[in-house]
């Protein structure tokens, strides 16, 4: 099996519960933490192209210098928006999951079980109570 990557932010629920499915699978990603360790140019902008979203559709605005900034401005491009979150990690929507059947922005974090080469092993109930996985190993929703 080829490797699995997340881009983690610990402080945030979803990319905790992201990171829980992933091990649920029995799959063990190499764990990057992007606000420590933030991706290249190069890897930010393979990162966008292969989740097929916008450069604008990974901006993360709450608790973020996004406002502060003006990013809302259609003035932005592309490459200036990918400038400010190379600067403001935090900027970076997360997390990010990587692996051999595609790459995803994981909000919700259930996304990432559409990306896993490997069923759930057992029961899964996000941080806030949603089970998400049932006894069998099978998605509820």
């Amino acid at each position: 099996m080829s490797k699995s990557i997340i881009y983690h932010n610990p402080a945030c629920g979803t990319s905790r519960n992201t990171l829980a499915m992933i091990r649920n699978a029995g799959i063990e990603p190499q764990v990057i933490l992007y606000l420590e360790t933030p991706p290249s140019r190069a890897e930010l902008v393979a990162l966008i192209d292969a989740s097929g979203l916008s450069v604008r559709e990974v901006l993360r605005r709450q608790g973020t210098p996004y406002d502060e900034l003006g990013l809302d401005d259609p003035k932005w491009t592309d490459d200036a928006l990918i400038d400010c979150m190379l600067a403001h990690p935090i900027l970076i929507n997360r997390p990010f999951v990587v692996t051999e059947l595609g790459t995803r922005l994981c909000r919700p974090s259930e996304l990432v079980l559409d990306i896993l080469p490997a069923a759930q092993q057992a029961s899964f109930t996000k941080e806030d109570g949603e089970v998400v996985i049932d006894a069998q190993g099978k998605r509820v929703k």
